[in-house]
């Protein structure tokens, strides 16, 4: 079973990490959860829930190094995968959904033959 950690930091928008979380948790095999990096976010990132993830994915540089200053120990040995998604979609956006089925496939194995439904 592998675990896909995603964290959004944005103080504005906040709907890349919920998106991604709804899409990839409906795929057998999957399990996910989202926080946030930054502590004023809704749900902020601990470091259990980055020591139970397998695979941690970040939306852009800012976030990873945030990650790395606050949590270098919960991080070590883990991959940090920069999916270099801009904070300019609504939850949900088809355009989104479309970037996500693109760039996190590539990282998490058990989604390799995983397509989206035709209706995403």
């Amino acid at each position: 079973m592998e675990h896909a950690g995603n964290h959004d930091h944005s103080s504005s928008v906040r709907l890349r990490s919920p998106t991604a979380e709804r899409i990839f948790a409906e795929v057998p095999g999957v399990e996910t959860s989202s926080a946030g990096v930054n502590p004023d976010a809704d749900n902020p990132i601990s470091g259990d829930q980055l020591e139970w993830a397998d695979v941690v994915f970040v939306f852009d540089e800012s976030q990873r190094r945030k990650l790395q200053r606050g949590f270098a120990s919960s991080l070590r040995g883990k991959r940090v995968v920069n999916l270099a998604i801009a904070d300019e979609y609504e939850f949900m956006d088809p355009e989104l959904i479309h970037l996500l089925w693109q760039r996190v496939p590539r990282s998490v194995s058990v989604l390799s033959g995983v397509r989206p439904d035709a209706d995403s």
